[in-house]
């Protein structure tokens, strides 16, 4: 099979037009530059606190609606042992979303924090946000190998083009525009890459359930030609567990995510950040239905009917490449290479986003506060895109790995559910969390964690919950032991935190044994708790008052 040309020539000109936008995007974040009064810096974090609700709904949608959601979900759908059911990704993202803007959007935007990282340094000190950084830079550098893998699998299918060369051309585009434009640059492409994904997936559609060798969704609802099973799928009992599991990883696990809180900083106001995150609900909600009908579609197909043949995809290992088989054996070409161009704009619109997220973290909350105090704007934007360069190479470097899309994407989450989100909660919100309660809940975190083991790195568990199954000699836990340690760690921090604050505040322990100095700044958090959040008057009635 030769290269499909006039696919490549497709692919090759959208890569231009996105390029283009960056570039023309940079432009803008110069101009803002010039006009700022404050720290210029910000301006590539944060986009000087003026991206308006459209913008930021498509930007925030965008970043979600990666490589891994599209290919995931779609995964999900047609795998005969999981279905329908299992495709929690999109109502995982619509929660997600709602907990965001009633529980952080508010809290975070009003003190005017630059990253997710600055309440934390505020209260915790430099030591502890740095230990923070880690498993948010392990996350994002998991998520950009999980959406550029899923790239170069749909482009070496349809387009007959090496997944290697797929992978660098597509990471060298948006780490370049990045590198210009910093969130102005990303958020001018999300609107473009959201748009070309709408349009394509769901143009997709007709041609995938009218195939003739699809056979009516309905009718195969309970059986398909893969397995007995129905494409809609079961939970069983002794699967619950990890249903829950899987399902709180992605709905919790990203409220979590820089990403998501860099949108939330950059909105204009509050209450502008809160309708930010409420429409992107519903939108990333609607972009996942393509992917859902296409694995249906996949799961009905009579796959002897096509030129892939028997046995189907799953027999052959490749259910996780299900969508662009679907796509190139089931749809005619030129719809064909319609999907892979809506994937690669879900690829650039993710990647690009947790680019600049990780090098928005280490530039802000380790450079500028820890090596170089006194550094100038134009070395703190020079950092952010040395930052975006190295994590875009390290993401690059991991894409290469052939784990399943699915395992990777919940994989670059796992460690934001079990160790970050329950300190982002009790720091924002828990009056009573310290220093002392924090590294507790941490560590014990990490530890349980690195003790359940982890069968797509291969790790094996140490800790065995009820329910584990073996098989093929690995071991995988059913138990919901995530969700468990997550909530471990978030009591750890509140009751190791309540323990030495009565310790002290007793006199049980001298003052002097306060080597982390968590008490002089709790006097501190105490004044910034009392102190009224700074909402502009005429928003005053549109912003949810969710403080604990």
């Amino acid at each position: 099979m030769a290269v499909h040309v006039g696919g490549l020539v497709a692919v090759i000109a959208f890569y231009a037009v996105i390029l283009l936008t960056g570039i023309l995007a940079s432009r803008k974040s110069k101009k803002v530059e010039k006009k700022c009064t404050g720290i210029k810096s910000e301006v590539a974090i944060v986009g000087g606190r003026n991206i308006n609700v459209v913008i930021g709904v498509f930007t925030m949608t965008a970043t979600w609606v990666g490589g891994g959601y599209i290919m995931g979900t779609a995964e999900a759908v047609y795998s005969p042992a999981q279905g329908l059911v299992w495709a929690f990704g999109p109502l995982a993202y619509v929660l997600n979303f709602l907990l965001g803007g009633l529980f952080f959007a508010k809290q975070m935007r009003s003190k005017r924090y630059v990253t997710m990282l600055d309440p934390f340094q505020n209260r915790y000190g430099q030591l502890f946000t740095t230990a923070i950084l880690i498993p948010a830079l392990i996350s994002d550098i998991l998520w950009v190998a999980c959406i550029l893998a899923a790239l170069g699998a749909t482009m070496s299918i349809i387009l007959d083009l090496s997944s290697t060369i797929s992978i660098l051309i597509s990471a060298a585009v948006s780490i370049i525009y990045t590198f210009l434009g910093g969130l102005y640059a990303v958020a001018y492409t999300d609107i473009i890459q959201l748009s070309f994904i709408f349009v394509s997936l769901w143009l997709c559609i007709p041609f995938m359930i009218l195939s003739p060798v699809v056979t009516d969704l309905v009718q195969t609802a309970q059986l398909n030609h893969s397995s007995v099973h129905s494409w809609i799928g079961e939970v069983k009992f002794e699967d619950a567990g990890k249903w829950t599991d899987d399902f709180l990883i992605l709905a919790l696990g990203g409220l979590a995510y820089q990403s998501l809180h860099q949108r939330i900083l950059a909105a204009a106001s509050s209450s502008k950040a809160q309708v930010t995150c409420f429409a992107a609900a519903g939108a990333a909600f609607l972009m996942g239905i393509p992917s859902v009908i296409i694995g249906a579609a996949a799961a009905s197909a009579d796959w002897n009917q096509t030129e892939y043949g028997l046995p189907p995809p799953y027999d052959r290992g490749e259910a996780g490449n299900v969508l662009p088989l679907a796509l190139c054996y089931i749809t005619p070409d030129w719809v064909a290479v319609l999907g892979i161009g809506a994937l690669a704009a879900a690829v650039m619109s993710s990647m690009d986003s947790t680019l600049l997220s990780s090098a928005s973290m280490f530039t802000q909350n380790i450079y500028k506060t820890s090596l170089r105090k006194q550094a100038s704007d134009r070395e703190l934007k020079w950092v952010i895109q040395i930052s975006v360069l190295l994590v875009g190479l390290a993401g690059t470097g991991l894409a290469f790995n052939k784990s399943s899309i699915l395992a990777l994407w919940l994989l670059a989450t796992d460690l934001l559910y079990c160790i970050v989100t329950p300190q982002l909660f009790c720091v924002v919100h828990l009056r009573v969390a310290n220093c002392y309660g924090a590294i507790s809940g941490y560590v014990i975190a990490l530890l349980l964690r690195g003790l359940s083991g982890e069968p797509a790195l291969g790790i094996p568990p140490v800790l065995l919950f009820p329910g584990w199954r073996e098989r093929d000699d690995v071991i995988t836990q059913y138990f919901p032991f995530r969700t468990l340690i997550a909530f471990i760690s978030l009591a750890a921090v509140v009751l190791v935190s309540w323990l030495v604050e009565l310790a002290f505040a007793r006199q049980l322990i001298p003052q002097s044994w306060d080597v982390l100095d968590a008490f002089n700044k709790q006097r501190v958090v105490k004044e910034e708790y009392e102190r009224p959040l700074q909402t502009l008057n005429e928003e005053k009635n549109y912003v949810f008052n969710t403080a604990l």
